[in-house]
């Protein structure tokens, strides 16, 4: 069974299968085309310079830790592998230097919580994202670093609570964008449905994805309007969020492994391996 916080009730969990390459593939490739068509705002390129195809997976936890990080680690570099990137994974603070960070076109913040970096390393990644690096931020990515605004505004919002692991619905408002682009107008599934402190839609620049439908469960408490994905151009850079991941089982969900494959491809300012945008 999940391990709780202290201040919140117990969970459970579901099962599904892992998808195959070509699922993934395909579904990249869709991305590509629909956005290729209709030139949506996420396609506009935002990156000074090239970067080579690689993503740092970014993991340390200084508050609650999700069992399901070695899942999502192995997962991203799984997608790397059929998509075309390379992945890299640390916990260590010390890679966020300019010099290390700039040979990424992403950093995943996995999970994350708590104050994971001091002044030197905020500095180092702020100056990675105004230099159009791209970050892509995963379940408690959102419970992270409460006293850095530059970050909270990366992210788009921070955790405030959540109800036990169950079954929702989510609302899918964005269909060309490539972490949306498979889905259909709903999407059935079990996580852990985060609550956040401000609504990221009341944000200029933030373009929500997909929302909760919070009649389709309980502990929902943003009257109505929940969203639990989106993204951003952010002071130079690109930003992806998702508010799925909590659990294990997340990890082997084709629907939502391509979800995060869309997000990161997104943040790395490519729909697919090789095409930039």
């Amino acid at each position: 069974m999940h391990r709780k916080r202290p201040d919140l009730p117990a969970t459970a969990t579901a099962t599904t299968p892992a998808p195959r390459r070509s699922v993934i593939k395909a579904a990249a490739g869709a991305a590509l085309l629909t956005g290729a068509a209709s030139a949506p705002a996420w396609a506009t390129p935002v990156r000074k310079r090239p970067r080579a195809g690689r993503v740092l997976v970014f993991s340390k936890t200084a508050g609650f830790r999700h069992d399901s990080i070695p899942d999502g680690i192995a997962t991203v570099r799984q997608l790397g592998s059929e998509a075309g990137f390379t992945v890299d994974a640390t916990e260590d603070a010390a890679a966020f230097t300019p010099g290390n960070l700039a040979r990424y076109a992403a950093v995943v913040f996995l999970s994350t919580t708590g104050d994971v970096l001091d002044t030197t390393r905020q500095t180092a990644f702020e100056g990675y994202i105004a230099a159009g690096g791209g970050y892509a931020g995963v379940h408690a990515a959102a419970d992270t670093e409460y006293d850095w605004p530059f970050y909270g505004g990366l992210c788009g919002a921070w955790f405030q609570s959540h109800p036990a692991i169950q079954q929702a619905t989510v609302k899918v408002e964005d269909h060309a964008h490539p972490a949306t682009a498979h889905l259909g107008n709903t999407w059935v599934r079990t996580d852990e449905w985060y609550n956040y402190r401000t609504n990221p839609r009341g944000t200029a620049t933030v373009h929500v994805l997909a929302a909760l439908d919070e009649s389709s469960y309980s502990g929902g408490t943003m009257n109505g309007d929940h969203p639990i994905s989106w993204y951003q151009q952010y002071k130079g850079g690109r930003a992806f969020y998702t508010g799925l991941g909590h659990t294990k089982e997340s990890y082997a969900e084709p629907a939502f492994r391509q979800h995060l494959l869309g997000g990161i491809t997104y943040a790395m300012g490519t729909t697919a391996a090789g095409h930039a945008r």
